[in-house]
């Protein structure tokens, strides 16, 4: 009986690693076991796969005296396969299998799109959502289960512990922060990690976030920045403004001097040839979410993080559902989003107004908006904290208070204004390290967050203020000028 084409190139592709074992590094990097059509072929493969970690000879003495003995594979078979003399141009090989193995698993996929089209019970979001990761896993080379024996978990830890060693690299395993002490806690934003990162109005999370962004971008690391509440435009001016040192509010009203120009055109061009991606959507469904990053992921392989802007602004896709409910959807398919694409996600949330009811302000665990879920899920959160926020807005109640009894002339900020303010991040969850208070400082005209120097860990300046010019300061707050920005979608 006349074999199938694709049967005789599995074996010849079998026999040139039996012939050039030096080259089964090359071959293995581009398929898997499961690419292969025959089960017996399956299991040579994975023997290969095997022999090559252990460091054995690959070759087919060793092969069975090594191959457990549920692995049917005969001695025949293996003389069948070295009676095919080996081919030089191997890849057009490699090629074809993987191809065959690629249009199995879209037959398959295919397979599953009809049956569960047909399925009135079905939510379509939810059918979209598991074809699009079933297509996505077929693209990245994924199988549904991925099943690990002691061996190869025990090997694959090593290799990366050795990895590791020598690269080095003793404190960042992940993405590079920007922050000295984040970095040492957290050892960088891991992949497969929902990293939760919380703060009341106005203590900068999205610039926070911003920040953090750059500096992976700065890394030549690729960043997709999911914005349901700001602009694009405005998510790149303050960008641009802490990137070339410019204050902000010089930037958004285009006053600035031929240096700042000058300083601006060229870190313009740097910041344009990096591998930002800014998705501008006021609305948007956690199922949107994920078949929108999987795109991108796949148009865009360099993409290493995703950060969404944030969490209670996403819906689930189902009407039915409470708003507990809901985040507690949003969070748990965040998680597992970063889990299939093997990426940390980053995602900004509120917290509940009961932190402004206390006396120490420093958000807790308690405080995330509508869901415990979002505690469960996350394996790093972090709080944002700036006390001066609130001393001046305690100093701008108490004008107002002075006011309406008449007596602004007695009025005195209690508030020290500081150009370069205190902040405080406060890691209240880390699933692979410790919990801590973190120290950094909050530059306000470049709109950025820095370490502090280390010559300067404890020492903030202050400036002081009068009564006058804090009153001009509440006054330009009320009339900072507001640019309309376009919406791209």
């Amino acid at each position: 009986m006349q074999q199938e084409p694709i049967i005789t190139i599995e074996k010849i592709v079998l026999s040139s690693i039996f012939f050039s074992p030096d080259k089964f590094e090359e071959i293995a990097a581009e398929l898997k076991a499961d690419d292969f059509l025959l089960p017996s072929h399956r299991d040579i493969f994975e023997m290969c796969v095997y022999l090559s970690k252990n460091n054995f000879p690959i070759d087919t003495e060793m092969l069975l005296a090594k191959k457990p003995a549920h692995k049917k594979i005969t001695q025949e078979e293996l003389l069948e396969i070295l009676a095919i003399n080996p081919i030089a141009n191997i890849e057009a090989y490699i090629g074809e299998i993987k191809e065959a193995s690629i249009k199995r698993e879209l037959h398959t996929l295919a397979n599953f799109l009809r049956e569960k089209s047909l399925d009135n019970h079905q939510n379509v979001d939810e059918i979209i959502d598991d074809v699009e990761r079933r297509l996505n896993d077929v693209s990245f080379g994924k199988t549904e289960d991925n099943v690990y024996n002691a061996q190869e978990v025990v090997s694959d830890v090593l290799d990366y512990l050795k990895d590791l060693k020598n690269r080095g690299n003793t404190t960042i395993v992940g993405l590079d922060t920007g922050f000295r002490e984040l970095n040492r806690v957290t050892t960088g934003f891991n992949k497969g990690d929902l990293i939760i990162i919380g703060a009341r109005p106005s203590m900068g999370k999205t610039t926070f976030v911003l920040n953090l962004a750059q500096h992976i971008l700065d890394s030549n690391q690729g960043v997709v920045i999911f914005s349901l509440e700001m602009p694009y435009m405005q998510l790149g001016m303050r960008m641009l403004s802490a990137k070339a040192s410019i204050a902000l509010q010089n930037l958004r009203t285009a006053n600035l001097t031929n240096d700042e120009l000058s300083t601006l055109s060229a870190m313009a061009d740097k910041m344009a040839a990096q591998p930002l991606h800014i998705v501008d959507a006021s609305s948007l469904s956690i199922a949107q979410l994920k078949g929108g990053l999987r795109r991108l992921k796949r148009q865009h392989p360099e993409i290493s993080i995703a950060i969404v802007d944030y969490l209670q602004l996403m819906n689930g896709g189902k009407g039915e559902y409470n708003k507990q409910a809901e985040i507690s959807e949003i969070s748990r398919g965040l998680k597992m989003l970063a889990r299939e694409l093997d990426m940390p996600i980053i995602a900004l949330s509120q917290l509940n107004r009961l932190v402004e009811s206390r006396d120490d302000k420093r958000p807790t665990l308690s405080d995330l908006r509508d869901s415990g879920a979002i505690e469960q899920d996350a394996d790093v959160i972090l709080f944002l904290y700036r006390e001066d926020v609130y001393k001046k807005r305690e100093d701008k109640e108490r004008y107002a208070r002075l006011k309406k009894e008449g007596k602004e002339k007695d009025f005195k900020p209690e508030h020290q204004e500081r150009e370069i303010e205190p902040t405080e991040i406060i890691v209240a969850k880390n699933r692979n390290g410790e919990v801590k208070t973190i120290d950094i400082q909050f530059n306000k005209r470049f709109i950025r967050f820095e370490d502090k120097p280390r010559e300067m860990e404890h020492d903030m300046t202050e400036t002081s203020i009068d009564g006058e010019v804090f009153l001009q300061q509440i006054q330009q707050d009320s009339q900072q000028p507001q640019i309309d920005m376009p919406n791209i979608f």
